[in-house]
């Protein structure tokens, strides 16, 4: 942060480290206030407070806690990278190479997130004491997305975000608006709603309904693929096609159509 002509002037590296968590809140806050809307939802508001097997103030704290060591490894990767950064800085970008950027750091998060997500659920010790912490959330609600155990949300959430920022090449301002989508993503997949008109159920396969069957019991060993695609899952066999189906009562239900395994 700098004074510049008498005015305030906040870094990029400061935007990039903080905008994604207040993105999170904003976003989730806005779900929160849409959780009311019973036709729509994939769980019924019994469901979510009966089944999950813990409290909405432990998840909110998980939460917290996981974005300070995100803001701190944020804060440590800039200025490990400082000169990078500022090689960049005075370099144009084109549009072309912002999109290449993009999709490569997707593709790196993707990766990174689907092979650590599916190892700590076929290690029993990592699910048992590391990942099964997640899976409290039994029917997920927006800003349940990170609640981690706090191991797992450096490795999968946080290392991965670095990865992808590194491997991409971005710059620090390219990266608030990366990580503020991906974050905005990784919500909307934990969200619980079904909403018409909602463009990421439109662009991508990896959704939220394609994330709660993930959730549930059957799904477990299915569809590890976060945040974006599904590419993994199917080159790897781990794909669980789904349907919506209208639940009685309102709502919705997101129902396999093919047999569960177990592996």
């Amino acid at each position: 942060m700098r004074i510049m002509g008498g005015e305030f002037e906040i870094s990029d590296e400061i935007l990039g480290t903080f905008a994604p968590i207040v993105v999170y809140w904003v976003y989730s806050g806005i779900y929160l206030l849409m959780g009311s809307f019973d036709n729509y939802r994939l769980h019924s508001k019994k469901d979510e407070d009966e089944k999950n097997l813990v409290s909405k103030s432990t998840v909110v704290k998980g939460v917290l806690l996981q974005q300070t060591v995100q803001a701190v490894v944020a804060m440590i990767l800039f200025a490990v990278t400082g000169s990078a950064v500022e090689a960049a800085k005075n370099r144009e970008t084109s549009l072309l190479v912002l999109v290449c950027q993009f999709l490569a750091a997707m593709m790196v998060l993707d990766t990174w997130q689907y092979f650590m997500h599916r190892y700590m659920h076929h290690n029993k010790f990592l699910y048992r004491h590391i990942h099964s912490q997640h899976h409290r959330l039994i029917v997920p609600y927006a800003y349940g997305a990170l609640y981690n155990h706090p191991l797992e949300g450096l490795i999968l959430d946080t290392i991965g975000g670095a990865l992808s920022f590194l491997v991409s090449g971005m710059s620090p301002r390219t990266s608030i608006f990366f990580f503020s989508f991906a974050t905005i993503k990784t919500v909307d997949d934990h969200c619980g709603l079904w909403l018409p008109g909602n463009l990421f159920h439109f662009f991508f396969k990896n959704n939220t309904a394609y994330h709660d069957v993930h959730h549930q019991l059957y799904g477990s060993k299915y569809n590890f693929s976060q945040p974006f695609f599904v590419v993994w899952d199917k080159i790897l066999g781990t794909y669980m096609p789904y349907s919506l189906e209208r639940r009685e009562g309102g709502g919705f239900e997101a129902r396999p159509t093919k047999e569960c395994k177990d592996d």
